[in-house]
């Protein structure tokens, strides 16, 4: 028995209703309807081995921070034989990190395409390390002293030397490798090394005194992030992205130092988590304080990019010229993620 005719509806019109409705709905959706966004995968490129200096990062993948960005973070690792500028420069990896600030003012002058959009630590840790018997508390203490510091690391110690005015035939510069060896057997009368590698430092015990470079008046920053011009003017939400997550990680791993220990193990095993802890509550007095808590992680201020320039330039270690500060940097990523980066210090 047939249906009275005003409930009858034909196979045409309901599927012609049915694909109004689609369309109706497709029009509310973002460009690509229901399709989920395109998950991207991004390369960081380390200037060293992946350490705890990778807190946030690490954190910000175990949280999911980065896939709510639809981002896959990879870590890739550096090395003595790996150079990460060169390698982000060129275009084989999207983010770069180096351990120190001058790196990318040196590839600036090179004319490399790389600037640096946000800093992990506010202040560089790296330090001169001396004992009671003979303690250095000021560089003016430097003079007639063994000073022991990496090959990379010399150009560090005539920076301070020239900023206070000591000539460097005063010092007798020994040339060690991280090891705390050469001052606990008489080499040397100082070492150096950064504050936050807590677990080298042991040996030098309780009494250990710090004089530190940022302290004596050389302000460098450190694990600066860069990417090339090119990425920062056509991807600049991917960085943005990018940024976000870390910055979130770091604030996580701020406040929550004993679960983020245990996503680095996870991440990398052969760590062991007491002494990857002690290094981590270490590191956050360098990545949060009073400018993080006005302008968020990863902020950094044009003005000791500038006066880094210069203290290089006054050294002679531009061959192809000083970079200007445009070269060097850009603030784009980081106004862009002012209003969410977390603001702690």
């Amino acid at each position: 028995m047939g249906q009275p005719k005003s409930s009858r509806v034909s196979r045409r019109t309901l599927l012609q209703g049915s694909a109004a409705t689609a369309a109706a709905a497709a029009s509310l959706l973002p460009a690509g309807g229901f399709a989920q966004a395109k998950v991207q995968t991004v390369n960081l490129q380390l200037g060293w081995l992946a350490s705890n200096n990778q807190i946030g990062e690490v954190a910000a993948k175990h949280l999911g921070y980065y896939e709510e960005e639809k981002l896959n973070v990879v870590i890739q690792p550096g090395g003595p034989s790996i150079d990460g500028v060169a390698i982000v420069a060129s275009g084989r990896h999207e983010i770069g990190q180096v351990s120190s600030s001058p790196s990318l003012m040196l590839a600036a002058s090179q004319k490399l395409p790389v600037k640096c959009f946000a800093t992990a630590l506010q202040q560089h840790p790296y330090a001169y390390f001396s004992l009671p018997k003979k303690p250095v508390r000021s560089p003016k203490d430097l003079v007639g002293k063994k000073v022991g510091v990496q090959a990379t690391a010399k150009i560090l110690l005539s920076a301070l030397l020239k900023k206070h005015g000591i000539e460097e035939k005063d010092v007798d510069i020994v040339i060690i490798g991280s090891e705390m060896t050469p001052i606990l057997t008489g080499q040397t009368d100082v070492v150096s090394g950064w504050v936050t590698n807590t677990t080298t430092l042991k040996p030098l015990g309780p009494e250990r005194i710090d004089l530190r470079l940022w302290d004596a008046g050389v302000q460098l920053y450190a694990l600066p992030m860069y990417a090339t011009k090119d990425t920062i003017e056509k991807k600049p939400e991917m960085l943005a992205g990018f940024l976000r997550a870390t910055a979130r990680g770091w604030e996580y791993a701020y406040k929550n130092p004993e679960k983020a220990a245990d996503f680095l193990l996870k991440e990398y095993p052969n760590f062991k988590r007491d002494d990857e802890l002690e290094a981590i509550k270490a590191i956050m007095v360098f990545a949060f304080n009073a400018n993080t808590k006005a302008n968020g992680w990863g902020a950094f201020d044009t003005a000791v990019w500038q006066e880094q320039i210069a203290l290089y330039d006054g050294l002679k270690q531009f061959t192809a010229g000083a970079p200007k500060l445009e070269d060097v940097i850009t603030t784009s990523i980081l106004d862009a993620t002012k209003a969410v980066r977390p603001k702690v210090g």
